[in-house]
């Protein structure tokens, strides 16, 4: 919590300062107004018509100190609440900052949904504990002190009634820290389960739906559910005990104040002691009232601060990761670099906590315009060998240059200003067409509506686009879902193009186009891209057989380098995928039209 405090800044510390002072305010107020209630007893008591103006002077000054404490607290909750939101404001900023610097392996460590689950639900349970630690907190250990001085000078039997309420509520409180601290670290953490169920389920609606898989998937929620409800349930129980139980350790202990207060006013002879007692019988039981409504504060941190604590830690948990991506010192290549080369040495790679390599001994070089594709089986490794260009992951061993300097030495946004990456799957943002085609940043330059018309025309887009009614300005869902796979891919190659990088990287961005599609996007892309390197991963041996070079990988390995024509004729892995995808007659004719041209 220490480390969540150091987050204020000194508008907020002011603030917190200012709420101690009205807090002070309120509850010398509170604890002064059984002084005024003790007099208007007293001469209540007398039953003399000529004390009716102190009563009444007093009963006023009872009331204003009411009034006063009621606008106190006012002034405390705007404070607490200004500081909370602040504090939530900064965490959330933070927390995701963090969560964007992270590299796959920080991101796979914690799963979307705890991050999810930390940006949101953990960062309210803290914002509410600050709004209301803050006047609880602070105002409970002060009024109880203050309350207690304040009973010392009093009889000693409601003393020691006193004291034996608060040792009772003590010992609740000591029981609910043992018993129910440890269950809010599992509340969390089941309702992170919760929220991967939840966010699994409606990701793969279609599936489930396509599948009859509505009742498997309702009883893997209604587990989760029912984990979470089970452990919620014992944990509010146990902090149900609590309200029923103050309740009646404030009634036995004002009863105890007037049996004893009966039993002690019985003893005195004069009226005039029995009014005094009777006024301080009064005034004792509002301070005792005090007393246990300062535990019953406490008491009520006790249910906020466990889970709180709980979130604390797991904000922390990510604030205090560091992501295993370091950022480079180059900010451009160096003077006479060869522009828009790739070269992997002796690259190995596998996955953090994995025991077997996914990479072995990769070497390959791309010279500036050519164009280097990647075939092979599935799980054979090409998506992992090319993210380590953009550096998704680092190599385990070898070195990945980029413009002949290992990509470690680039800054991130420098190396990423040399790429343009289409993933396999295309990610479309809520938006529109423009603002998914110019997306992101480039130094140096800014897209125009030109610059996203060029790039479509170029990903074979235009034609879909301009039948829209706003065009260029048309809505995109979130997800893009109201675009069709192919049209998705599409406006992801023209994200790409409107960048105008040195290296394209397209992993397996073509296989939702018609082969027609292709070919034609191809041929405009090697037209208006030509002196950019293109990295493609790709499983159609027609989208990749005009590649400068092929590379063939089987279980991470490379067992073939060269074109297609060569590879046909020394690769025994590129033959049986060739031959699976076409026929001899359609690779003995392109092998013919080859050898004439």
């Amino acid at each position: 919590m220490l480390k969540v405090l150091k987050t204020l800044k000194w508008r907020e510390w002011l603030y917190a300062l200012l709420a101690v002072g009205f807090i002070v305010l309120q509850v010398w107020l509170d604890l002064t107004m059984p002084d005024y209630m003790s007099e208007i007893t007293s001469l209540a008591v007398l039953g003399d018509a000529a004390n009716m103006g102190e009563i009444w002077k007093n009963g006023g000054l009872m009331l204003a100190c009411a009034l006063g404490s009621a606008l106190s607290s006012v002034v405390v909750g705007f404070f607490a609440a200004r500081i909370a939101a602040a504090v939530a404001f900064r965490l959330r900023g933070k927390v995701f900052d963090r969560v964007e610097s992270f590299s796959m392996e920080e991101i796979n460590k914690f799963s979307t949904a705890s991050l999810i689950t930390r940006t949101t639900n953990d960062i309210t349970q803290v914002q509410m504990v600050i709004a209301m630690g803050l006047q609880i907190v602070i105002k409970a250990p002060i009024l109880a002190v203050w309350a207690i001085v304040k009973i010392l000078g009093r009889n000693w039997q409601w003393s020691v009634a006193t004291a034996g309420a608060v040792i009772v509520m003590v010992l609740m409180m000591l029981f609910i820290l043992v018993a129910v601290f440890p269950k809010f670290k599992k509340v969390q953490k089941m309702t992170d389960n919760l929220n991967s169920v939840t966010r699994e389920n409606l990701t793969g609606v279609r599936v489930v739906r396509a599948y009859n898989a509505e009742e498997y998937q309702e009883r893997k929620f209604a587990g989760a559910n029912e984990d979470l409800t089970k452990t919620q349930l014992f944990t509010s129980r146990a902090m149900a005990i609590l309200s029923p139980v103050m309740t009646m350790i404030m009634s036995g202990l004002t009863l105890a104040i007037y049996w004893i207060g009966a039993y002690l006013i019985g003893a005195e002879e004069t009226v005039l002691q029995r009014s005094e007692l009777f006024g301080q019988m009064a005034a004792f039981s509002g301070y005792a009232m005090q007393v246990v409504m300062a535990f019953m504060m406490m008491a009520m941190i006790f249910i906020i601060l466990p889970r709180a604590l709980v979130s604390v830690r797991r904000i922390n948990e990510v604030l205090e990761t560091e992501s295993s991506i370091k950022d480079g010192t180059l900010t451009a290549s160096p003077e006479g670099a060869p522009v828009g080369t790739v070269e992997f040495k002796n690259v190995s790679f596998r996955y953090p906590d994995a025991s077997e390599y996914v990479l072995h001994n990769v070497s390959f070089k791309a010279e500036k315009g050519q164009t280097v594709a990647f075939i092979g089986s599935t799980g054979s490794g090409k998506s992992t060998a090319i993210n380590l260009v953009p550096r998704f992951y680092d190599a385990s061993e070898g070195e990945v240059l980029v413009d002949g300097v290992n990509v470690k030495d680039y800054t991130l946004a420098a190396l990423h200003d040399k790429i343009g990456y289409v993933p396999q799957r295309a990610v479309m943002f809520s938006g529109t067409v423009e603002s998914n085609v110019a997306y992101g940043e480039k130094s140096g330059k800014e897209f125009t509506l030109e610059d996203v018309k060029e790039a479509v025309r170029v990903a074979q887009g235009s034609e879909f686009i301009e039948q829209k009614e706003d065009t260029y300005r048309a809505h995109v869902a979130q997800g893009g879902t109201n675009f069709s796979g192919g049209q998705k891919q599409r406006l992801a190659i023209a994200r790409a193009v409107c960048r105008e990088p040195e290296i394209y990287i397209f992993d397996d961005s073509f296989s939702a186009l018609d082969y027609k599609t292709d070919r034609l996007l191809r041929t405009a892309l090697k037209e208006e891209t030509g002196e950019a390197t293109s990295l493609i991963v790709a499983q159609r041996i027609g989208t990749i057989r005009d590649a400068d070079l092929i590379i063939v990988l089987d279980e991470g390995n490379v067992v073939g380098k060269g074109t297609h024509d060569e590879l046909m004729q020394t690769c025994e892995v590129y033959r049986e995928i060739a031959y699976s995808q076409l026929s001899k007659e359609e690779l003995e004719n392109s092998m013919r039209g080859g050898e004439r041209a």
